[in-house]
């Protein structure tokens, strides 16, 4: 398992080890510092060196992996080489919403080099997440206040523990090979109705001061690049449409439990917010 430390994949982690059966491998880049669950092995690897993957990737026969987060020909190649079977690929919504912007063609691009490697794949293509909230933490921490534009744009944002859920039934259901699904939260939720989900977690009033496109870009923009700040910016409300906006019942339907809100995303959460 890739992306073991990260939202989805210390979730998913917790999900492969409760539901035993299956010996479960993650992989981190560095071993004394990992925190898995009793029972989970621990490797050392870096995806960006696909070269330090194949002591990790020995005996594996089901690979999770997220994309663009190393060379994924090169990282999907050595899958291959190893022996895996099966790949689950965390893609991304916009490649069907957003299909014109760079980050949704480079996703594209690996979905097709999974699609052409001979291996078994499903391909999760979540929106949103809930944790991209965790961007307004110093924020509130230190003025109880987030800035930010497209205040009232809802979005079906997902909880990344849902992610993991349907991942996790991909890696361990045949049922779901070759499959491609879209996964959104349970409804649309605005940023405005975000922070006050937040301010309930907290027990403490959190505001919002509405920025403009113009000011959001030119915060962002040095952290990020101008492209990427652009595309953000789209995707928060600035270029919506349809597609972006469906919620969709896929969780459910994959994992037999309905998709988790936003309020319970922040309640859980609510202590990277003090």
């Amino acid at each position: 398992m890739t992306g073991a430390t990260g939202n989805i994949g210390s979730a998913l982690l917790q999900e492969l080890h409760e539901s035993g059966g299956v010996p479960v491998r993650g992989l981190t880049r560095d071993v004394a510092r990992a925190s898995f669950p009793d029972g989970v092995g621990a490797v050392e690897g870096d995806l960006a060196r696909t070269s330090s993957l194949k002591s990790a990737l020995d005996g594996v026969r089901s690979l999770f992996l997220v994309s663009r987060m190393g060379e994924d020909a090169d990282i999907l190649a050595a899958a291959r080489q190893a022996g895996v079977e099966h790949v689950v690929l965390v893609s991304s919504i916009t490649v069907q919403t957003h299909p014109h912007l760079p980050a949704a063609g480079e996703n594209l691009a690996v979905e097709r080099l999974l699609q052409d490697s001979g291996m078994t794949w499903t391909v999760l293509r979540p929106t949103q997440f809930a944790s991209n909230t965790l961007w307004w933490a110093a924020s509130i921490r230190e003025h109880l206040t987030v800035r930010l534009p497209y205040a009232d744009i809802g979005l079906p944002t997902i909880h990344p523990a849902d992610i993991a859920a349907v991942a996790r039934a991909a890696l361990t259901e045949p049922r779901h090979r070759e499959r491609t699904y879209a996964l959104t939260g349970p409804a649309r939720i605005t940023a405005r109705q975000q922070v006050e989900a937040i301010s309930v977690a907290l027990r403490q009033e959190v505001s919002v001061d509405e920025i403009s496109r113009e000011e959001a870009h030119q915060q962002m923009a040095p952290l990020m690049g101008d492209e990427t700040a652009n595309a953000v910016l789209d995707l928060m409300g600035g270029d919506v449409n349809d597609e972006l906006l469906t919620v969709r019942d896929t969780v459910a339907r994959v994992t037999g439990s309905p998709a988790r809100s936003f309020r319970q995303w922040a309640t859980e959460n609510a202590d990277a917010f003090r």
